[in-house]
């Protein structure tokens, strides 16, 4: 199987070396990785030429943007800069983010999960991240979810589901959409990717809403969107987040927001999030 890989990179001079040295350690190489420089301002741009210069498979796509860090919708459409240089005579497409650490063998065991199951739509491991000098889970999100750092797509899931929306909420709808139309989401334990920067560590503050808008923008409705925010404030241990969530679904709300999916697709994953609440709740 081939599989491309897609890292959008923004002022990581610092991480990016050692991300492209665990790529091109990788037991199985990408046959096509693009680093999309968005708009850096350090030598991001400079260390990439250089390292591939000795790796073929490695190109580069410089990409003006606003220097504002806003979750979802930069990254995504650095994504797309570099989506739009490649062909699709790949089988898996791969998102990854430029701070990360990878084991030698991520890709041959991504590769083997879309081998086996034909019904795997999408493949990751784990986020680990540095604390008092051990490499801990970074448990933000529950452990059947994959985390927007590293996330692979068969490509046949990847154009069903529409690729990928450029809002927040971009990395929880793709898996939603996969469900909806039938695939399955794979997250293995074995995988421990070790995550050089925490998540959200590059937001601004005008970001602190969005989390609550893009509940409401993949459907979840006011009672979910209070359960997820209120568990996602605790996770995060800064309880006031809560609040900034349901004034951003208010917002949205009030604004009639754009939505990142229809009806019947919102109507599911409704139905889907509160039948996974119950089986929690009831131990199932």
């Amino acid at each position: 199987m081939k599989y491309y890989v897609i890292i959008p990179a923004y002022n990581e001079a610092a991480f990016i070396r050692g991300m492209l040295g665990s790529l091109a350690a990788q037991t199985i190489l990408p046959s096509k990785a693009v680093v999309v420089n968005d708009n850096s301002t350090d030598d991001t741009a400079a260390i990439v030429t250089e390292f591939a210069l000795n790796n073929t498979w490695l190109s580069l796509v410089n990409k003006k943007s606003d220097a504002v860090h806003l979750p979802g919708s930069k990254v995504i459409q650095a994504f797309n800069a570099g989506y739009e240089t490649v062909d699709e005579n790949y089988d898996v497409i791969v998102k990854l983010d430029a701070d990360l650490i990878l084991p030698p063998d991520y890709f041959e065991k991504i590769l083997g999960v879309f081998r086996t199951n034909p019904k795997a739509g999408m493949a990751g491991g784990f986020a680990y991240i540095e604390k008092d000098g051990s490499w801990v889970l970074e448990s933000l999100t529950d452990k059947d979810h994959i985390r927007g750092a590293f996330k692979a797509y068969r490509k046949e899931c990847f154009l069903q589901i529409g690729k990928l929306r450029t809002a927040m909420g971009w990395d929880t709808v793709d898996e939603l959409l996969s469900k909806y139309y039938g695939w399955e989401v794979i997250t293995l334990e074995s995988l421990k990717v070790k995550h050089l920067k925490p998540t959200g560590a590059n937001y601004d503050k005008a970001a602190r809403y969005k989390q609550g808008e893009a509940f409401y923008a993949i459907g979840y409705g006011f009672v979910i969107t209070s359960i997820a925010g209120a568990k996602l404030a605790m996770r995060k241990k800064k309880p006031l987040l809560f609040i900034d969530y349901v004034k951003g679904f208010l917002k949205a709300k009030s604004q009639k927001a754009a939505m990142l999916v229809d009806r019947e697709q919102a109507k599911f994953i409704r139905k889907y999030r509160w039948d996974k609440m119950k089986a929690k709740l009831f131990n199932k």
